[in-house]
């Protein structure tokens, strides 16, 4: 592991530019605070990680690299237990409903933070539960076959669907109010075309169907895809970012497509029942906000373009995030004429 790491826990801004994430400061990693003594003995078993996806898509991936990184750290043992279903809904409701004793902890994304932005009555990620780190901040693209011979390119993609009189179809998430759907109504209500949204909870089924030929495009985040990208089977043809990331310096971005709209992201982070033990809190926040700094986790990350923005966000940091994003989503469900309760 290396002695000190500098990662930027500055508040995330969707409409900044990437040069605006370039440079960390902040956060170091300090060989000083590699050990912390366990309160009461706690944790004194496994803990459970339950994820709300299953686990070939992102959040799979996330959760398997940081239990991964803490066990590193600390010898303690994770158990992940996928409860896929509702985007995210049924595994909540399953956590909520675990004892709030510090040996559960959850894996959730945005999502959580749109639930609550559209029904108040949802948990509330940052009140009631506390956030341990937030460790993936990214952005999305639209993707296709790269041996697709109907289209090769945004504008050619967009024609194409314009002509299949809405019949044309797109892999994508559920839920509607996610990041995904919106994200997606802007760029239908941009573009004037119409494109049948197809449903996955699941990541594996999900690229399957682009694989297969099942559906035409991919509405995903570049890391959830990257063997995809490298094996050369996918390509991205739009880049949902207010500029062209390096990695993706040939693909064009949304804006320049002539899209107005502010892009939303996505994170990823580990929560805790903000009714558990005060000790065991901050022994979780020191492990899991540890873990982000273990070689194997920056590895992790560095793999699936999580570099491109700056990922880290201690509690604090992650509390202002979630603040922020239940906020956006709030206008932005207002402004579609969708009930906010």
């Amino acid at each position: 592991m290396k002695l000190v790491k500098t990662i930027a826990t500055g508040v995330l801004l969707a409409g900044m530019s990437t040069a605006s994430f370039a440079g960390g400061h902040g956060f170091k990693c300090k060989v000083s605070e590699d050990s912390m003594a366990k309160p009461g003995g706690f944790p004194d078993r496994a803990l459970t990680m339950i994820v709300p996806y299953g686990p070939a898509g992102g959040s799979g991936q996330v959760a398997s690299a940081m239990a991964k990184a803490v066990t590193e750290l600390t010898s303690v043992d994770i158990n992940r237990d996928h409860k896929p279903g509702g985007s995210g809904t049924v595994g909540m409701t399953a956590y909520m409903a675990s004892p709030a004793d510090g040996y559960n902890v959850l894996e959730h994304i945005d999502d959580a933070s749109s639930a609550h932005a559209l029904d108040s009555s949802k948990p509330n990620p940052g009140k009631d539960l506390i956030p341990l780190v937030i460790s993936q901040v990214t952005f999305s693209q639209i993707y296709i076959r790269s041996n697709e011979t109907r289209y090769n390119d945004w504008k050619s993609f967009v024609a194409w669907v314009k002509k299949q009189g809405g019949k044309a179809t797109i892999a994508n998430v559920s839920k509607e109010g996610s990041m995904e759907r919106v994200s997606m109504k802007f760029i239908t209500d941009a573009t004037g075309m119409k494109i049948q949204q197809i449903s996955f909870d699941k990541g594996a089924p999900r690229y399957g169907a682009l694989m297969g030929g099942q559906v035409d495009a991919l509405f995903e985040q570049p890391g959830d895809v990257k063997k995809f990208l490298d094996s050369g089977d996918f390509k991205p043809i739009l880049t949902i970012f207010n500029e062209r990331p390096k990695a993706f310096a040939d693909v064009p971005t949304h804006v320049e497509m002539g899209m107005k709209f502010t892009p939303l992201l996505r994170f990823r982070g580990f929560y805790v029942n903000a009714k558990a033990p005060a000790d065991r809190v901050k022994w979780l926040q020191w492990a899991f906000q540890r873990g982000y700094c273990q070689d194997s986790y920056q590895k992790f990350n560095d793999s699936k373009f999580m570099s491109v923005i700056d990922s880290y966000r201690d509690t604090d940091g992650a509390k202002t995030l979630i603040n922020g994003a239940i906020k956006q989503y709030r206008e932005v469900y207002k402004s579609m004429g969708m009930a906010v309760k």
